[in-house]
């Protein structure tokens, strides 16, 4: 038998601390209301034939409760109710002390499993971990109601994210609106980002903005990256334009200009791999983020999209480099991308896409498809056409399946 205690932690049956319970109380009574050790036998026997593979310590105390009474053992069960009542009271006191301890000496099996993607041992996640336990805390004690708490520790129900409860101004995922962000420029930790002129900088800026809203929140987040489309082609007119101030006629420039954007987009798509994966929020992890590859969302800059989804895909062709220096699959960012009629079939415009895509699954097992058609098929606005999910609404649905969480 299994027993659930208060804070959903699962022990072993033990009923010696069913004896030493009964016996604290039982030295509390005199005379004709104590309770001899075959009456204790008789209860704890009686809690044992019940036969529960897994039973609340509260309905323990319920049990014993209420066998004391049976037996008219009136004060004897007065004194154990008080001596439970005490205990809950040292117990909502202060429950954090001792996770808490067992997270800094690193002896917590819960906190060192409890993400895959968080080291328990790093400062940062540490101090993430460390106010979640006090969340965890506080909304169990004050902020749901028993009955919700005890449905949780049962297993009837799942509160998610109880480490994060607490903290009313934090929310769960969110689709990043890196156009806005990115045309109308930002403000981060009271600094002015203004608009950038070039790819590099857009995708150097996109990996802030990134870092910053994900850490203002505990779930994932999505970007599409014909957001970032547009400068590319400001990149490439700057490059026309430096090589036509040295003479070179029109075709000339843009034939040079071209192989300077294929190598910008390059680095900064390297770039904006480096610093999702390296860098660390406030929740003590890399961003979890999606990235949409869908050509459907622009037509006035599908060509330079389809450039970085291109690029993006062959970066994780090659995975990145682990601290051994070996080639590996990344988590993070999620690839997501959407199946429509550039590059379904062979012989269309984009179909090369469409190859690579099917190469980097292969190897890396991402990216995720959607089909375009069946969406359309199946989706119908608030007037009854039929119509295509964004990408951006479709990606934060499928990042919120991933995380398991509720969404807004």
């Amino acid at each position: 038998m299994k027993i659930i205690k208060r804070d959903g932690t699962i022990v072993d049956y033990d009923p010696e601390k069913i004896r030493v319970a009964i016996q604290k109380a039982n030295e509390e009574v005199k005379g004709r209301e104590k309770i001899s050790k075959e009456q204790i036998k008789e209860i704890i026997k009686y809690i044992e034939d019940l036969q529960k593979p897994r039973i609340l310590v509260e309905d323990i105390q319920d049990i014993i409760e209420e066998k004391l009474m049976e037996i008219g053992k009136y004060q004897l069960a007065k004194k154990y109710i008080t001596y439970r009542y005490t205990r809950e009271l040292v117990r909502k006191s202060n429950t954090t002390d001792q996770s808490i301890k067992e997270l800094i000496e690193g002896e917590s099996e819960y906190w060192n499993n409890e993400n895959s993607n968080k080291n328990a041992k790093v400062v940062t996640t540490q101090r993430d971990y460390l106010a979640g336990i006090t969340s965890t805390d506080i909304t169990r004690r004050f902020l749901l109601s028993d009955d919700i708490v005890k449905a949780h520790d049962a297993g009837i129900i799942h509160f998610h994210d109880a480490d994060y409860f607490a903290q009313n101004a934090l929310h769960n995922c969110e689709l990043i609106n890196l156009d806005d962000m990115l045309q109308n420029g930002t403000i981060i930790n009271g600094v002015m980002i203004e608009k950038p002129h070039r790819f590099a900088t857009a995708a150097t800026i996109a990996t802030q903005i990134i870092l910053a809203v994900t850490s203002s929140s505990y779930g994932g987040a999505t970007i599409t990256l014909s957001h970032l489309a547009p400068f590319v082609k400001d990149s490439f007119d700057k490059y026309v334009k430096k090589y036509k101030q040295r003479g070179l006629d029109d075709k000339t420039a843009e034939k040079f200009a071209e192989q300077d954007t294929k190598k910008e987009i390059a680095d900064g798509v390297q770039t904006f791999n480096y610093q999702v994966n390296s860098m660390t929020n406030t929740n003590g992890q890399a961003p979890f983020l999606s990235v949409c590859m869908y050509l459907g969302e622009t037509e006035e800059y599908k060509k330079e999209l389809a450039m970085i989804i291109e690029e993006f895909l062959n970066q994780r062709i090659l995975g990145f480099k682990n601290e051994k220096g070996i080639y590996v699959t990344p988590a993070f960012p999620k690839l997501l991308y959407v199946l429509e009629e550039d590059n379904i079939k062979k012989g269309s415009k984009y179909w090369y896409l469409t190859e690579l895509a099917a190469k980097c699954t292969a190897k890396r097992m991402v990216p995720d498809y959607i089909s375009e058609k069946k969406m359309k098929e199946l989706k119908k606005d608030k007037y009854g056409n039929r119509k295509l999910l964004s990408m951006y609404g479709l990606s934060f649905f499928l990042n919120t399946l991933d995380n398991r969480r509720e969404s807004f």
